[in-house]
This record gives structure tokens, sequence and C-alpha cells, in this order.
């Protein structure tokens, strides 16, 4: 590597080392924390009144089969785990900041990818093609978000630096 790729390659670097530490203040902003808990009300809240829904129908049936045991099962483990989500977000929402635990971040994986399951599993027991489809466009619709979220963000963090260095006029 000559000089001129050794400056970029430490401007690259350093230019992502900004950019992470703009990304953990904001992350450490109260208002982001807040925002972030009310977020994660409306999805747990969502979750599992749609699981309720979504399982009521089984309740009956005498014998499940495969998609329909999936579906119970998976929100068997994700009713419980959303709902302790709930009461846990009413505490952080009192506190005005989100929990650290390592423990509330397993869950919430679990919780929502099982109930994303169940809810794929609902579907694929109506019609495999529905299921299907199910599947990828919830890959697709968290792309879409990430993406959403991801340039909310830049946009942000690019109108404050603009205003910060904007000669006075």
């Amino acid at each position: 590597m000559n000089e001129d790729d050794d400056f970029a390659a430490e401007q690259a670097e350093a230019e992502a080392g900004r950019i992470r530490q703009e990304f953990e203040d904001a992350v450490a902003d109260p208002a982001y924390q807040e925002e972030w808990i009310r977020q994660s009300n409306l999805i747990y809240g969502g979750l599992a009144a749609s699981g309720l829904v979504v399982v009521q129908p089984f309740l009956t049936e005498d014998s499940l089969d495969l998609s329909a045991t999936v579906c119970v099962i998976a929100f068997a483990v994700a009713i419980p785990l959303l709902a302790a989500l709930l009461v846990l977000n009413r505490q952080e929402a009192f506190r005005r900041r989100a929990t650290k635990s390592r423990a509330v971040q397993v869950a919430k994986a679990v919780a929502q990818g099982s109930a994303y399951a169940g809810i794929a599993a609902a579907f694929w027991h109506m019609s495999v093609l529905a299921g299907i489809v199910f599947l990828a466009v919830g890959f697709v619709a968290v792309g879409v978000h990430s993406s959403g979220f991801v340039h909310l963000e830049y946009d942000a963090t690019f109108r404050s630096r603009f205003r910060r260095n904007k000669p006075s006029e």
C-alpha cells in the first residue's frame, strides 16, 4: 500500500469511529430511549394480541397438524415473554431509560422470533404459499424498516453537523 492508501484507510477508520460515537451518543439520549420504549410497546402489544387471535381456533381442535402445532408452541413461548416485556416497558418508561440487561435482550429476540414463527406457521397452516410469502415479505419488511431508520438517523446527523459547520450569516 502507498501513502495515499494509508491516508484513505485512516480517514475511513476515523469517519467510522465518529459515526459509531454519534450513534452511541444518540442511543444514550433520553428522548431517543423514550421513543424506543414507545415503539417496543406497540410491537410487543401487537404481537401478543396477534398471538391470542391466531391461537384461538386451535383451542377446540382434537389434534393439530405440524404447522398448527408449531404455531401453538411458538405462541406458548412468545405470549408470556411479550407480556413480561410490556410490563418491563412500563418500568422503563417510568425511569425514562431502557434496560441494558443481557437477559432482556435475549428475551426480546426469543419473543419476537417466536411470534414471527407462530404467525408464519399459522399462514402455512392455511396455505403453504401464504406461509412462504409471509416469510419472504417479513424479511423484506425488516430491511425496509432498517433502511428507513438508518436514513432518518443519518439525515438528522448530517443536518445537525451542517448547521454546526455552517458559516454565520
